[in-house]
């Protein structure tokens, strides 16, 4: 079936709208960059899955723009000889004449749209995907998916236990695309689920600022030992709270700088101070005291018994500056990762202390980029046994 002519085969149109979105623009605006409505450009979006088409990029000097097709056939419509046309457009006069030559219609004419859209055809190599022709690869993709791997993760992970097969190598992008975009078709489309975002399409995810609250005798992060701040030492910590619905349940998390391993802490009765301090110094008592180095919290009120709990608990906390979530980086990125296991909007007092071991065992279990792709239990392991 001949290719329809359309915008999509417009790098000149199609390509800006892109790199629109790609620049933070919105999507009306994004549009009319392209010279087109929201609701077409809401179109493209939807059947590229999100993922900005790599095809035209970048437009090689060579290949005759749709723009300069529409030259040609004004040229023609006035009777213009093709080696004046070629010089008007800075054309070899052969490369005009095998565009008119062969990208006539059925009655003899030269169209742009026509020639545009059958040049466009003619360029297409269509190549098999990686994962769709490697049943062993896609199946170990497939599995790592379902047990919540990020792309990054499972291709970081594959070279890692296949350093001397590049067959079992497959880039991130790849498995994204396998997992948006229609045409690619490798992976199944559910799969997209497990992604921490669990979206349909790829889209920017912003965060909104959330209100911190100060509480009386903070010890500011500004004093906390340097080898917290370097990773160097293991045993100092970042916690936080994830909130679920109406803002009326919390789950407590606590991640170990240097490894990134994670312990969560059931409050199923809500997080007031008197509720977390209680819940959270029982957490961080089954630790060894090798890694009670100590805490970094933000400035939220539940936090408001802090010297009970670094007496009872025998570690030392401090506090981040206020709206500055990048001091506890691994916490937040912690923090979205078990988004995928506790959506927003969800009740998270029904989660008991067992589901919630269960959950930070499966993410611990998790090569990270990092760690070279080590997990953070054969990181931390060892001294957890001291």
């Amino acid at each position: 079936m001949a290719v329809r002519f359309s915008n999509q085969l417009v790098a000149e149109f199609y390509q800006p709208f892109w790199a629109a979105l790609q620049a933070g623009e919105f999507l009306t605006d994004a549009a009319a960059m392209a010279g087109t409505h929201r609701w077409r450009g809401l179109k493209w979006l939807r059947e590229a899955g999100g993922v900005r088409p790599r095809r035209g990029r970048t437009l090689k000097g060579r290949c005759l723009t749709f723009a300069e097709r529409e030259e040609i056939a004004l040229g023609l419509v006035a009777n213009e000889s093709l080696r004046s046309i070629a010089t008007r457009l800075g054309r070899a006069a052969s490369t005009i004449s095998r565009e008119v030559g062969g990208n006539r219609d059925a009655r003899g004419r030269y169209r742009a749209t026509v020639a545009h859209a059958r040049a466009y055809e003619r360029a297409s190599r269509p190549k098999s995907a990686k994962l769709a022709t490697h049943v062993v690869l896609r199946a170990r993709v497939e599995q790592d998916l379902e047990k919540k791997y990020s792309p990054e993760q499972i291709a970081g992970r594959l070279r890692a236990d296949f350093p001397e097969d590049p067959e079992m190598w497959v880039s991130t992008e790849t498995i994204y695309q396998s997992l948006y975009v229609q045409s690619r078709g490798a992976l199944r489309r559910d799969l997209a689920r497990c992604l921490r975002t669990g979206r349909a399409l790829r889209v920017p995810n912003r965060h909104a600022n959330q209100r911190r609250n100060r509480i009386p005798n903070m010890v500011n992060i500004a004093e906390r030992p340097p080898e917290a701040a370097d990773r160097a030492v293991p045993g100092h910590w970042e916690g936080d709270l994830i909130i679920g619905r109406a803002n009326a349940t919390a789950i407590g998390t606590l991640v170990e700088r240097t490894s990134g391993y994670t312990m969560l802490v059931a409050l199923p009765d809500g997080y007031k101070p008197e509720q977390v301090a209680p819940a959270l110094t029982e957490k961080i008592k089954t630790l060894p005291e090798i890694l009670r180095g100590s805490l970094t919290w933000d400035q939220g009120a539940e936090m408001r018994d802090w010297e009970r709990i670094g007496v009872d608990a025998d570690i030392d906390i401090y506090f981040c500056d206020p709206h500055a979530p990048r001091q506890r980086g691994t916490n937040e990125n912690t923090n979205g990762l078990l988004r995928q296991y506790f959506p927003k909007g969800t009740d998270l007092s029904v989660h008991s202390q067992a589901d919630l071991d269960w959950v930070a065992a499966e993410l611990n279990d998790r090569p990270r980029k990092r760690l070279a792709f080590r997990k953070p239990i054969e990181e931390i392991g060892p001294l957890l046994l001291r």
